[in-house]
């Protein structure tokens, strides 16, 4: 018996269109741009509104202008100075992981002398700083026009040097190291600590022609260019208005619903991914960016903030984004400082009586302790404490859970997830935090059900969780970023769930059909073409683009003209989405994917290879490169690929299946068994790992820690047919009968009338009557 199937089918390599985001902490990273001195605006295309000097804005708006001046938009960048500078350079020094980095000044500037991209000490001049509170970072020009961001950071509250990787070794190499990739300006932030930024990236040489318009988040990063709304003050009176007036805005906060000023915040407050080379402050979110749902290591199975994902993704879980509750209701735009201090803010809505704009909204005491349970004006006692639990990243930046949710510990006893409750009774348990809750409010809190544990069943791939995945994508009473992760989940589960996630291709949200037309990869090409064809003409770039993916592979001579024609436009703009984030690996993986669907597999090959030049270790491009050239027949070049990614990855258990099947396909058994034991324990809940184990521990001969690997296989999941054929026939090999009819019995009640398992029986009750 051989492993079953081939392992590129075991993989599912249909997934290069998943954004692969970098879990790190780089929410205050620079790279390369020109100083301010010598920074030109970036381009006007004909027939866009233009920006404007600032100080054109402040004019008028003095108010606001006063206010902005001192918030973290304003000091996002500056250019290094004695005024700006907030760490200390007079010689003091910091060391990590053996490598001493010395902070200095020297005729008016600021240095750094640390280990450089050649593991060598050398000095490097300070050219920006980046941030105020509670961290400051330094910035270093690099040539390619580039400006990469130290990781020794000060922290501006206890006036100390720190490093933000604090446990582990970053090499020079490795592109987290300060002169990686990952820490480079251009690519991983600039855009939302500047105004009007045009990245310019050249894929040929690697480097950049940044310019932006202002050096910060100043006036028209919110409210777009001004040109046309200067021209409209200067036509009109000081203070005239009609009620037909748009001022010339391009973005008219006062006009649009909650939701589009939230939109508005969300391309810098989001985890996400960039689809076009610029944004001009229109169009929805999802024709420029591609917003990450609650995917597993960004975000806890119930939607608790685990990376940094930046408030977006956790506010549009919570009921307050649904019942229309916006950003400034409770920010100050200018300031960015909250509205009221401490509870104030949140009792403004949350009181006794009815609140006008928001009539659904409970009446109640919310701050007595028949409310919260804790003495009053204590810290436990505080809104935020129990709905908005801090997560702390980059080593001393705290952050609040902006989902609003109520503290759940019954889904920490299931799932394993934080609860707000210990989350300051660190000393206690989970069991009691929900024995509290249960004395305070009865217990059917716990008894209501959460989408986390229908996550969770999906992410670990349970068998059952497929049925509920469909029922929780077709709940319109759930949050769509809820309904979207679902979908995505779903993928998983073949056909199962197939009409709700057809249904979902219709929904309001372009989220969830964006996830929807994802899951319908796995029909066959005629049913993909019907159910996806429509879609290529979606209002949405995001869901064009997607549809293209999902039809790159269906042959042309099966579309109608009219058909072919929007999937070559829709299959243009998704090489254009690619290439305005050409500096990334992930790019050139998603448009490596797509030439394999085309059946062009040198481009593939070259993409992928293109991927793994900007990052050695990206996984995602070095599997999909070793997948093609199995296909190939070039398994050798197949094989050195998966080991750079076990390498550069570690103890991933998918890399070392995926490495564990090519091996066994090479014939290689002693090492196709190791790493396929390897990835058994690292996924002990995946039944079908641990089945190929078996097989290949079964050939070997090593027949005891066979059988265990596929007893235990069966028992992860106990209707997979194949597993219980491959026990029959492991038990038949060794002349076990007994067990042998016991499987088959099994197999037999799942399939029912089968020839060929009848024969099978007929051959076993032989044996056994012969006995």
């Amino acid at each position: 018996m051989t492993l079953i199937g081939n392992w590129l089918r075991l993989r599912t390599p249909r997934n290069g269109w998943q954004l692969w985001f970098i879990s790190s902490a780089l929410s205050t990273l620079l790279w390369g741009c020109l100083s301010p001195q010598e920074t030109s605006p970036a381009g006007t295309l004909p027939g866009e509104v233009a920006f404007v000097d600032s100080q054109l804005c402040a004019d008028c708006h003095q108010v606001q202008h006063q206010q902005w001046l001192g918030s973290h938009h304003d000091l996002a960048m500056q250019v290094a100075s004695a005024d700006t500078v907030l760490g200390d350079f007079e010689g003091s020094s910091f060391t990590h992981f053996g490598v001493t980095t010395r902070f200095y000044e020297q005729n008016g500037r600021f240095y750094v002398n640390t280990e450089g991209p050649d593991g060598k000490l050398a000095d490097f001049a300070i050219k920006f700083t980046f941030g105020v509170d509670p961290l400051q970072q330094y910035l270093i020009e690099f040539p390619g026009g580039r400006l990469q961001c130290l990781t020794v950071a000060w922290d501006t509250r206890t006036g100390r040097w720190f490093h933000l990787y604090p446990n582990e070794r970053i090499e020079p190499d490795d592109p987290l190291h300060w002169t990686g990739r990952y820490q480079n300006w251009n690519l991983m932030c600039a855009e939302c600590h500047t105004t009007n930024l045009e990245k310019n990236y050249s894929p040929e040489t690697d480097g950049y022609d940044t310019v932006y318009h202002e050096i910060d988040v100043g006036c028209q990063a919110c409210h777009g260019p001004g040109e046309r709304h200067v021209q409209w003050a200067l036509e009109h009176q000081a203070g005239e208005s009609s009620p037909d007036a748009d001022y010339g805005l391009v973005v008219d906060f006062a006009g649009n619903s909650s939701r589009y000023e939230v939109e508005a915040c969300a391309p810098c407050h989001s985890r996400r991914s960039r689809i076009t080379h610029t944004w001009r402050h229109t169009g929805p979110l999802e024709d420029h960016f591609r917003v990450a749902t609650l995917s597993e290591g960004l975000y806890y199975p119930d939607g608790q903030i685990l990376d940094e994902v930046y408030v977006y993704g956790s506010f549009l879980q919570s009921k307050m984004f649904d019942k229309g509750v916006r950003c400034t209701d409770c920010h100050d735009p200018h300031t960015l400082q909250p509205r009221l201090d401490g509870d104030a803010l949140c009792t403004r809505c949350h009181q006794a009586g009815l609140i006008e704009d928001f009539p659904t909204l409970k009446p109640g005491d919310y701050e007595s302790p028949e409310h919260h349970f804790h003495p009053v004006d204590s810290e436990a006692a505080r809104c935020v404490s129990c709905h908005m639990p801090e997560r702390t990243y980059m080593v001393v930046d705290p952050r609040r859970d902006h989902s609003f949710r109520v503290p759940r510990p019954d889904l920490s006893l299931k799932l394993g997830t934080p609860n707000a409750c210990n989350g300051c009774h660190s000393n206690r348990s989970s069991q009691w935090a929900q024995s509290r809750v249960v004395d305070w409010y009865g217990p059917a809190r716990a008894a209501q059900p959460h989408y986390g544990e229908v996550i969770a069943a999906g992410r670990s791939g349970e068998p059952a969780a497929g049925e509920a995945l469909s029922k929780l994508t077709g709940d319109l009473q759930q949050p769509a970023i809820v309904r979207a992760t679902g979908l995505e989940l779903l993928r998983r589960y073949g056909r199962q769930g197939l009409e709700a996630v057809i249904a979902s291709t219709r929904d309001q949200d372009a989220m969830v059909r964006v996830a929807a037309v994802a899951a319908l990869d796995r029909l066959e090409p005629d049913q993909r073409l019907e159910m996806v064809a429509p879609l290529l003409e979606d209002p949405a770039r995001r869901v064009r683009l997607e549809a293209a993916r999902v039809l790159a592979s269906v042959p042309a001579e099966s579309m109608r003209p009219d058909q072919q024609r929007k999937l070559r436009a829709a299959l243009e703009e998704f090489e254009t989405a690619q290439l305005a984030m050409a500096d990334t690996p992930w790019a050139h993986l998603n448009q490596g994917v797509v030439y394999l669907d085309q059946g062009r597999p040198a481009d593939a090959e070259r993409a992928f290879r293109r991927a793994i030049e900007r990052d050695a270790g990206f996984t995602p491009a070095l599997v999909n490169l070793a997948t093609l050239l199995n296909q190939l027949g070039r398994n050798e070049e197949a094989e050195q690929a998966l080991r750079q990614a076990v390498e550069r990855a570690g103890e991933q258990g998918e890399l070392y299946y995926n490495l564990g099947l090519l091996l066994a396909e090479m014939g290689k058994l002693e090492e196709a068994a190791d790493s396929l034991g390897r990835a058994a324990r690292l996924m002990p809940e995946r039944a079908r790992v641990h089945y190929n184990y078996g097989l290949a521990l079964q050939q070997l001969g090593r027949r005891a820690e066979a059988e265990q690997a596929l007893r235990g296989a069966s028992r992860i999941d106990p209707e997979d047919g194949e597993i219980l054929y491959a026990l029959v026939v492991f038990y038949m090999q060794q002349q076990d009968w007994n067990r042998a009819l016991e499987s088959l019995e099994k197999l037999r009640r799942q399939q029912g009338p089968n020839p060929r398992l009848a024969q099978m029986e007929e051959q076993i009750r032989r044996m056994l009557s012969d006995r």
